[in-house]
């Protein structure tokens, strides 16, 4: 069963989400879009045609995955990504219908999948492109677009009942898990499980017809599945292999329907299910689409760069570099000295040369460290801004990162950020994964065995080209040393915290974890 009007003329997210309002944004130069309403905040500005700026307001407040507070407008946290002239903005938009703010922000409201979506589409390098939406914070959880240009139309997919973001958050609860926040555990735990209850499964979920046929008390039955002998660690990740295959298996589904509505090639997705790797590494590699491309934040974070981009109905050139992940605050070498200096610290001011070179001799001597660079990411992963590296190949830096930093789950696998030259001389998968998007498997185990967790198989991969700059030529030295061109790639955060945002951030958890070298800008501090 296919969308109710396909062939229906593409409309703006501006014009078919705000009631009254322009179909085109005369006038509208300066916006700011702003979401998380109960967690997960984010600010996002677009200003003389292009994102200039966008953070999480828990990179700032350091509470992870903080909320906006009723009546509340993130001042500081525009302010942090250049914002500063924020009042002169010509609107402020928001995607929820519960973020509040100062009655003075009057923000124009547009819809919560259209913002997704053009978080999706808008960032993407596609003119023409297929955008399917998950989520489970809307009354449809999941939604079908039609791209083109800078056109979004919703396809008004007929969609019924639960999505799959909410069985998914559904099945992490029966695992122990938490549905706010804790999703991403189960995709860590799947990596060390078989798929032997999927069959089992698929005789509880079906998809027919444009809705998932869910059997009346799956969940007891599911959590009968946990319960069953084997070790509560093997079963529990036996369950949530099984969980992620049935899952794939239906949204495979799902997106064939999609394909035979639309007959496009491209494919862009949206919604906080495609945190998930496994799923998107799935759809990329089904080849139901020739392209497939998955945005730096696809959650409820990214809803304030889509409002922003909805609202301004702004897209890059057919083929153009995607949005950089590379838009939080950033720091001065004056700024980072006078932190530095106001610790007390013994510091090391050398060359970009030199700190590649030390940085290099560290990670062989199994050395964790700490690399702080240049503008912060926004989004979930670490991008080699603001990150902590090792060296995979170490016989132990699972067990260090786990013990000395991490303090996770012993059988937690960490992202690797590798050369993308070598990507397929080392891994199996799809081309690239700019934003650690996708999971691959390693095409000789062995050579990287000590970065997977005992049972698991594939492993969460950045690749890193020249425009990464600093980042690329450190993974070549690296290679020049060991013929391999890649790092463990860990987010730069202390444990239970948010990923370090300023220099004293930095310098907090360096001396507050097991971290043996800082590297920040051409500062070098060693313990």
């Amino acid at each position: 069963m296919g969308p109710a009007d396909i062939d229906g003329a593409p409309v703006t997210c501006v014009a078919s989400e705000i009631p009254g309002a322009p179909t085109t944004p005369v006038g509208l130069g300066h916006i700011i879009g702003i979401a998380g309403a109960h967690r997960n905040a984010c600010v996002a500005v677009w200003k003389n045609g292009a994102l200039q700026g966008a953070t999480e307001l828990e990179r700032l407040t350091r509470v992870r995955h903080a909320g906006l507070q009723l009546g509340y407008f993130p001042e500081a946290a525009l302010e942090a990504i250049g914002g500063r002239d924020w009042h002169d903005a010509d609107a402020f938009v928001v995607a929820e219908e519960d973020v509040d703010l100062p009655a003075s922000a009057d923000p124009i409201r547009v819809g919560h999948h259209a913002a997704h979506a053009a978080g999706a589409f808008l960032t993407s390098p596609f003119d023409r492109s297929a955008v399917v939406v998950c989520d489970r914070h809307s009354a449809s959880e999941i939604s079908v677009w039609l791209g083109h240009g800078t056109a979004l139309c919703d396809q008004h997919w007929p969609w019924s009942g639960t999505g799959f973001a909410r069985l998914y958050a559904d099945c992490a609860a029966i695992l122990g898990f938490s549905r706010e926040g804790q999703e991403h555990r189960v995709e860590t735990l799947a990596r060390i499980g078989r798929p032997r209850h999927v069959e089992r499964l698929a005789q509880l979920w079906r998809y027919e017809n444009n809705r998932l046929d869910l059997c009346p008390g799956w969940e007891g039955q599911l959590a009968q599945l946990v319960e069953g002998a084997g070790g509560p660690t093997a079963n529990r990740a036996d369950v949530a292999c099984s969980v992620q295959h049935q899952l794939g298996r239906l949204l495979l589904a799902l997106l064939e329907d999609v394909k035979a509505a639309l007959d496009v090639g491209h494919l862009c997705l949206g919604g906080g299910l495609f945190y998930n790797t496994y799923l998107n590494t799935l759809v990329e590699q089904s080849r139901l689409f020739e392209r497939v491309f998955v945005p730096i934040n696809p959650g409820n974070a990214g809803l304030a760069a889509g409002a922003a981009l909805a609202l301004a109905g702004d897209h890059p050139p057919a083929g153009a570099a995607s949005l950089s992940p590379f838009l939080g605050p950033g720091y001065t070498a004056e700024e980072i000295k006078q932190t530095l200096d106001n610790c007390k610290l013994t510091y090391d001011y050398v060359s970009e040369a030199d700190a590649i070179e030390r940085t290099v001799a560290a990670l062989k001597r199994g050395r964790l460290v700490g690399w702080f660079q240049d503008r912060m990411e926004w989004g979930p992963r670490a991008l080699g801004h603001r990150s902590i590296l090792a060296d995979p190949r170490h016989p132990h830096v699972l067990e260090n990162l786990n013990l000395f930093l991490k303090k996770g789950d012993r059988h937690r696998a960490y992202g690797l950020s590798v050369l993308v030259e070598q990507l397929g001389q080392h891994f199996v998968g799809p081309e690239e994964s700019q934003f650690m998007q996708y999971e691959y498997a390693l095409r000789e185990p062995q050579l990287l065995s000590s970065a997977l967790p005992a049972g698991a198989s594939t492993l969460r991969v950045q690749t890193v080209g020249p425009s990464a700059s600093l980042f690329y030529r450190l993974h070549q030295r690296y290679a020049d040393d060991t013929g391999v061109g890649a790092l463990i790639n860990t987010s730069f955060n202390g444990f239970l915290e948010p990923i370090v945002c300023s220099p004293r951030d930095a310098v907090r958890v360096f001396y507050g974890t097991g971290l043996d070298l800082l590297v920040i800008g051409r500062f070098l501090v060693v313990k």
